[in-house]
């Protein structure tokens, strides 16, 4: 028994050893294997990369009517939706106390203008002084001017439609305590047809648009229909709310009938100014999103590198890059799922 077990040692030694020299071999093959990949070659384009935005439609006369004095709103005869016409009244404030001041204006005017009278008379006699002659006349004008005054803030104590169009919102109510300037109602002029589409871009993308760019709108409720744009207006602050920047689109030949005021629309502009940037298949960049991402590509064409790239437009089939393939000799299209940084490669078709 004892024979039989040296025997069986060095035979189980040798075919361990065995067993692990071919598992060594067959991991060296693994890694020196060549990943068989193709490539195209790289060429930076000029190219006009399109911004892609959303927004609310509005128009271009949109105004908060306030009353221009404070008090209590007697009525507000519209409501949200209606259709208004030009000098259309809209609200009015309870008058009592404005009629009240008007009242004390016209009396103190009324009592300037006897005493002017009488001292202008003395004055002719020789009775009255030049200086209470001039006090006189002053007083006069002092109190005209406060029942002007007084007469125009009761004209503006009620509040009338400025143009043709809609009322937006309402933003107070019957019987409310209200400020001077205070807004009351919101309208517009949409049946003007100054439609506008106001959307929010990053800051890059406000740096490559311009006024004048053309761009093309679209929202759901015109079934799919597409309607020409140019930007209006560039906005030179941020929106503190969101952090973005605000572009307006003025929609330009004939307009839907089927848009209002807060509806959601898109749009697709067209940047005037052009770059130098790499035009890529959508398939090759990994990890992307609206900014960066990566790519494979190959300095040698034997072996392939992981690159980080920027990205500044995304189509249905091609990215624009503008940056991280400077020193690259060719971009790894097909084969990138079996690659890793410093992989070699085999290349089977350019």
């Amino acid at each position: 028994m004892k024979k039989l077990f040296i025997v069986l040692l060095p035979l189980t030694a040798w075919i361990v050893q065995a067993c692990s020299s071919s598992e060594g071999k067959n991991n060296t093959i693994t890694n020196t294997d060549q990943i068989p990949v193709k490539v195209m070659k790289l060429e930076k384009k000029t190219v006009s990369a399109q911004v892609q935005a959303s927004g609310q439609f509005t128009t271009d006369d949109e105004t908060f009517l306030s009353f221009k004095t404070g008090g209590v709103i007697d009525k507000i005869l519209v409501k949200e939706g209606d259709a208004v016409r030009r000098g259309q009244l809209l609200a009015t404030l309870n008058l009592t106390e404005i009629n009240a001041q008007v009242s004390q204006a016209k009396l103190a005017f009324e009592k300037a203008e006897r005493d002017h009278a009488r001292v202008s008379n003395l004055y002719r006699d020789s009775v009255a002084t030049l200086e209470q002659y001039q006090n006189a006349k002053t007083g006069l004008d002092v109190a005209t001017q406060q029942y002007e005054a007084a007469k125009f803030n009761r004209s503006y104590s009620e509040i009338r439609a400025l143009s043709n169009g809609f009322v937006l919102r309402k933003l107070a109510s019957e019987g409310q305590v209200i400020q001077s300037g205070t807004a009351v109602v919101q309208t517009n002029g949409a049946n003007k047809g100054k439609w506008l589409l106001k959307t929010s871009v990053s800051d890059k993308e406000w740096s490559q648009i311009a006024v004048n760019d053309k761009a093309i709108v679209r929202t759901d409720a015109a079934d799919g229909q597409t309607f020409p744009a140019v930007v209006s207006r560039k906005s030179e602050s941020t929106d503190p709310s969101t952090g973005s920047f605000t572009i307006e689109l003025t929609l330009t030949g004939k307009l839907p009938s089927s848009i209002a005021t807060g509806m959601f629309g898109k749009a697709v502009i067209t940047p005037t100014q052009s770059a130098q940037a790499w035009s890529i298949p959508y398939d090759a960049l990994l990890d992307g999103d609206a900014q960066s991402g990566y790519a494979f590509v190959t300095d040698d064409l034997k072996t392939a590198r992981k690159a980080k790239v920027t990205v500044t437009g995304i189509s249905h089939d091609h990215v624009m890059v503008s940056s991280g393939l400077e020193n690259a000799e060719a971009l790894i299209i097909a084969g990138s799922a079996y690659l890793r940084d410093n992989s070699p490669i085999r290349i089977t078709d350019q």
